[in-house]
């Protein structure tokens, strides 16, 4: 599990690191271009409901992750992600479905197209 310190906060959000390398590069990307945002989750074992944050550029972040190496992920999903942070709900991961979303959001291997790329969370 990937862990997220947010601010002052001292208890950190706890989300699989996959989960976590996608909301790390959406996050990267906007706040450097000095763009706010909501996260919001749900789904986390243990907790009821849902959070949300309001992440903006004057707020630090930390992200940890168990592992050493950074996760490959699916460029489809990433923008399917990254489109929706920049709608007015913002970011909304449900850690119960990612894995299924991100499966679906495979484009099919034909030979006019090829399926998405993956990229590599830095």
């Amino acid at each position: 599990m990937a862990t997220l310190f947010y601010g002052s906060d001292t208890a950190p959000i706890s989300l699989p690191d996959r989960v976590m390398g996608y909301i790390k590069v959406i996050a990267s990307t906007k706040l450097r271009r000095g763009e706010s945002f909501t996260l919001t989750w749900t789904g986390v074992e243990g907790e009821t409901g849902r959070s949300t944050i309001w992440l903006q550029p004057s707020i630090p972040l930390r992200f940890v992750f168990e592992s050493p190496e950074p996760e490959q992920l699916v460029g489809d999903y990433l923008r399917t992600l990254a489109d929706q942070a920049n709608a007015a709900s913002g970011l909304v991961v449900d850690t119960r479905t990612w894995e299924a979303a991100e499966e679906a959001s495979h484009t099919p291997v034909r030979t006019a197209r090829p399926a998405g790329r993956p990229v590599r969370a830095a």
